[in-house]
């Protein structure tokens, strides 16, 4: 555990978690690519042109994230209401992060609240949850902002909900997220963010977070120390 990560851990009274990296792999037997090529040919269907680099985007929210460009609401919510389908049926079949569970818990045991704070929808991040049994330890579920995707991370929008709704204050907070996105959304609404770098290279790319772990087991110890 690196000298930074304890008394960041220790003094946050909420643990905000990004859910697809931290808690679970959403897309491990349902593949992001398949659900990014759906939305394709359903924007195509509808006569939409798509830019090359949209073609072969993997990236099912950079799809959603390219919808939001046409200037055609009702195009955004078809598109966003199939992924968020998609989602869920991803869900029932998600890996979990290994000690993903036991952070969740371990900090319930520690009197923290737990929250998830995700570009997922709220959907498919409460389906994990119940198939997991984890609905009771974590309030509330902040999902993607339903037809607004620019309102995702790293638009702080998502993370300053959870605050509301929590009557928190950013100081008593961490995010936990495993992309510079959330970071960069954790930062903006003036909360501590701890880098989850759970592949290679990614320690780089989440430079800016207060602190950085390669496994949750390093929160799971964080949170018994605080």
């Amino acid at each position: 555990m690196t000298a930074v990560l304890a008394p960041l851990v220790g003094r946050a009274r909420v643990v905000l978690l990004d859910f697809d990296g931290p808690v679970c792999s959403v897309f491990a037997r349902y593949p992001a690519s398949a659900v990014a090529h759906e939305l394709r040919r359903l924007l195509a269907d509808r006569g939409v042109p798509l830019p090359a680099g949209i073609r072969h985007e993997p990236d099912p929210l950079a799809v959603l994230r390219f919808a939001a460009t046409l200037g055609r609401p009702a195009v955004v919510r078809l598109v966003d209401e199939a992924l968020t389908r998609a989602e869920v049926t991803a869900a029932h079949t998600a890996a979990p992060t290994p000690y993903g569970r036991e952070a969740i818990l371990a900090a319930h045991r520690a009197g923290r609240r737990v929250a998830v704070v995700s570009n997922n929808s709220a959907a498919c991040v409460r389906a994990y949850l119940s198939a997991r049994r984890l609905t009771s330890y974590v309030h509330p579920v902040v999902g993607r902002p339903e037809g607004a995707p620019g309102r995702m991370k790293p638009d702080p929008y998502p993370v300053l909900a959870a605050l509301r709704e929590l009557a928190a204050e950013p100081a008593d907070c961490v995010l936990v997220g495993d992309s510079a996105t959330d970071v960069e959304a954790a930062h903006a609404a003036g909360v501590a963010a701890i880098g989850y770098a759970n592949k290679p290279g990614k320690r780089a790319r989440l430079a800016a977070a207060d602190a950085t772990i390669d496994s949750m087991a390093e929160l799971v110890a964080a949170l018994g120390e605080g």
